[in-house]
């Protein structure tokens, strides 16, 4: 993936009603836009340019079917999210354990100096 994909995919799933859509198609299926608006408190219209972005970001595909089209979760794609999520949870671990440590030695060098 490349950054400016990381950028679109990850500003698509900070969006709490793309989550939840991701969540239902998952939970239920496939699913139209008419469907999805039944379970969402936004309307058809909305719930069909969220669907927009997840396809576009590959998340979700959709398939015509007559006059709608029938979205899934692609699931090698949300694999692909949720270990690059990891990974980067991982990093600002790794993080925080070395800020971690460098704030202990700089109490301990200042305690160690006071009791001097």
């Amino acid at each position: 993936m490349s950054t400016a994909v990381d950028d679109e995919l990850w500003s698509a799933i900070g969006d709490p009603t793309r989550r939840t859509m991701i969540d239902l198609l998952l939970a239920d299926g496939p699913g139209t836009a008419t469907s999805l608006s039944r379970r969402l408190p936004v309307t058809r219209q909305a719930v069909a340019k969220h669907l927009a972005v997840l396809d576009r970001v590959g998340l979700i595909h959709g398939e015509p079917a007559g006059r709608e089209r029938h979205y899934q979760v692609d699931e090698a794609q949300l694999a692909r999210a949720v270990a690059q999520l990891s990974a980067v949870g991982a990093t600002w671990d790794a993080r925080l354990r070395r800020i971690k440590r460098i704030a202990e030695a700089i109490e301990r060098d200042r305690h160690n100096s006071e009791g001097e």
